[in-house]
């Protein structure tokens, strides 16, 4: 089956919150980084303590960053592709707003926790991240939604 064929065989809320997920994954850090250059941190902190959770005794930054990259987009996804499901039409941002900080509560609050690079993070930067994400999912719903966009142009698929 060619990958545009087997895209679309899935379920629509699916490809969603590939899309929002992916969108979401590269803009919802914005605020944590923002924080740390702005109060003279490091801005790749919050990186490498992601990347952490899967290379524990790793220290360097780039198998650190590459590690973090795919584990972010891969919970960002499926964050992404739950929220679709949920989020209702009317008022995706702002429910997708709420849902930012029930996904903040577990991910740092009950998951995170377990990890230490990840409980020594600063707290409401962090918030402030998944609040992000789930705006940013949720307006990109809203907004494909409202349009009617597909979920994924096969004509696009085809090119690649």
């Amino acid at each position: 089956m060619a990958p545009s064929r087997a895209w679309e065989t899935l379920p629509r809320f699916a490809r969603e919150g590939a899309i929002a997920g992916g969108v979401a994954a590269a803009l919802s850090g914005a605020p944590s980084t923002l924080h740390a250059v702005a109060t003279g941190g490091d801005p790749l902190l919050a990186t490498r303590a992601l990347g952490s959770i899967v290379l524990r005794h790793e220290r360097r930054t780039v198998p650190l960053v590459l590690a973090a990259l795919s584990l972010h987009l891969a919970i960002s996804v499926g964050w992404a592709t739950v929220l679709a499901l949920l989020l209702p039409r009317k008022y995706a941002v702002g429910t997708g707003a709420l849902a930012g900080v029930g996904t903040a509560a577990l991910d740092l609050g009950i998951i995170g926790r377990r990890f230490p690079a990840i409980r020594a993070l600063p707290f409401l930067p962090q918030v402030a991240d998944h609040v992000l994400f789930g705006i940013t999912v949720g307006a990109i719903l809203k907004l494909r939604r409202a349009t009617g966009t597909p979920a994924f142009d096969s004509a696009a698929a085809s090119l690649g």
